[in-house]
């Protein structure tokens, strides 16, 4: 799998990343929602995005928004740790696949990975 981790945490994305990197061939990183927009039109072949809600400059909402504008097949799987009541249902609203809040739960971010990459 290619794996994009939308992150402006940096201890956060480190984790991501060492939990990802057993099942994936490659993970890129970014810290704003441009930089996710723009690495996804650069990587057509991304399979999963974690996608940080709440990032300074655009929000994850935003962009997930104009990623299904020309991705409509890439798993999102938005992230916060800041969550709120509706968070989620915005989430899904926007185009992401799941929704979790942080801390993530390994287990779960994995079970949700299995769930759309049956291999």
């Amino acid at each position: 799998m290619k794996i994009l981790i939308a992150e402006d945490d940096i201890a956060s994305c480190l984790l991501l990343t060492r939990t990802l990197k057993e099942i994936s061939r490659e993970v890129l990183q970014v810290q704003t929602g441009i930089e996710a927009i723009d690495a996804c039109r650069n990587n057509p072949d991304v399979d999963l995005i974690l996608m940080d809600i709440r990032m300074s400059g655009m929000t994850g909402y935003d962009a997930t928004r104009q990623i299904r504008g020309f991705n409509k097949d890439v798993i999102i799987i938005a992230q916060t740790a800041e969550a709120f009541a509706g968070d989620k249902e915005k989430a899904i609203e926007a185009g992401c696949n799941e929704y979790l809040s942080k801390p993530i739960d390994q287990d779960e971010l994995m079970g949700l990975i299995r769930k759309y990459f049956k291999k």
